[in-house]
């Protein structure tokens, strides 16, 4: 939508004597600089692709959730207008593109659910139930209006990610997940991030078939590769014009067996299949951009992306009373044990928390209470799960 466009359709919408909320969809092209043209114009805008039951397409949601707090996007303009991430895929659904049902249950796990459910609110998304309401269990409705997670989704200020954490797998990864970091290239780590960022350029086309971005370790200078394959026709509904089936291209790891870089996932490889997620075109600014995402691919060495590849990821919030609230999510197939210094939390909570009888720690599942004299905060999460904890002092 042009802005001028959009600016007509915002006086209309003031002449109408009854409120209406305004969203637009820019889609995967939008960045927190396109925001700041928009967000005091409209309610909410969506910022990803679409969100379906697979926890493929939950994944990404961290790193474009976590660029726009970056940026100070969480609460909009005046607080008038919100980053949406998509709909909730809970409960009774149809697939994508059918136009009947809905005729199955959600694929994601209940603790999947409930991980997706705490980083919409932790995020301040619009909170938009994409499930027939009809046909609503017990777990799902408890969930969707936990009193706790609408008030961290209504009531809350300062939500960012938090990245002073430490992790550690206690048990083996899902070997059936069919899905392999690509971690040992050289000691470098792939990683997505919006286009904005300065660690997204670099990549070239060495030759007609391989697509290759240089990097330095220890002093040397090195190249990273990958192979151009057969553009596969997609099966999620993304239709491309001749002139951009030539632009883009699927990619593949030289001398491995892992199948297609797949965006959906930090990105990783995954079998090679008819999905926009393994969809990427290699722009005029040296960015390698995946065509569903929107989000471009980054490298670093091992040790700057040793805390995008350990699958534990962290948010903190505080309450309209002063309230810190603290989630804990564990993006990997294998349970891990979460853990931050108490130390670490004050410095972004702006104050003491472990004094004693007067600051309360409560795991909010649970409604268990932890001591915060200890001197950290931690839990074993399972995969892909998420644990919130409530601070009162």
């Amino acid at each position: 939508m042009r802005m001028n466009t959009l600016l007509r359709s915002l006086q209309t919408l003031k002449e109408l004597e009854r409120p209406v909320i305004l969203s637009i969809s820019p889609g995967t092209e939008v960045t927190p600089a396109l925001a700041e043209n928009i967000t005091q114009h409209v309610d909410m805008y969506r910022i990803t692709g679409d969100d379906w039951d697979s926890w493929k397409d939950v994944r990404p949601h961290f790193d474009v959730a976590r660029s726009f707090a970056d940026a100070n996007k969480i609460t909009g303009l005046r607080g008038r207008s919100w980053p949406d991430l998509d709909m909730l895929p809970f409960g009774r659904l149809t697939d994508a593109g059918v136009n009947q049902g809905p005729h199955r249950s959600t694929n994601l796990t209940f603790d999947e659910q409930l991980t997706q459910m705490v980083l919409w609110s932790m995020a301040k998304s619009p909170l938009m139930y994409g499930g027939d309401l009809r046909h609503l269990n017990d777990d799902t409705f408890d969930l969707i209006t936990h009193p706790t997670l609408l008030k961290i989704n209504h009531h809350t200020k300062n939500n960012m990610e938090f990245g002073y954490i430490h992790s550690e797998r206690t048990s083996e990864r899902n070997e059936h997940s069919g899905r392999s970091d690509l971690t040992n290239n050289g000691g470098t780590v792939l990683g997505l991030a919006t286009c904005n960022d300065k660690n997204t350029g670099g990549w070239h086309s060495s030759s007609k078939d391989h697509i290759c971005r240089g990097f330095g370790i220890q002093n040397d200078n090195a190249s990273f590769c990958m192979s151009k394959a057969k553009l596969l026709p997609t099966s999620d509904g993304v239709t491309m014009s001749g002139v951009e089936d030539q632009a883009k291209f699927h990619l593949v790891g030289i001398d491995t067996n892992d199948g297609c870089l797949d965006a959906s996932v930090s990105p990783m490889f995954s079998t090679c299949e008819q999905h926009s997620k393994q969809v990427w075109e290699l722009t005029e600014n040296g960015q390698l951009k995946s065509s569903y995402s929107g989000l471009c691919a980054t490298m670093k060495s091992s040790k700057e992306g040793e805390s995008e590849t350990t699958g534990a990821r962290a948010w903190t919030a505080t309450g309209d009373k002063g309230e810190i609230y603290l989630a804990f999510f564990n993006l990997d197939t294998a349970s891990r044990k979460i853990a931050v210094r108490v130390p670490d939390l004050e410095k972004v909570a702006g104050q003491k928390l472990a004094r004693k009888h007067l600051c309360t720690c409560t795991e909010v599942w649970s409604g268990k209470s932890r001591s915060l004299m200890k001197g950290d905060i931690s839990e074993v999460v399972s995969a892909h799960g998420s644990i919130l904890f409530e601070i009162q002092c």
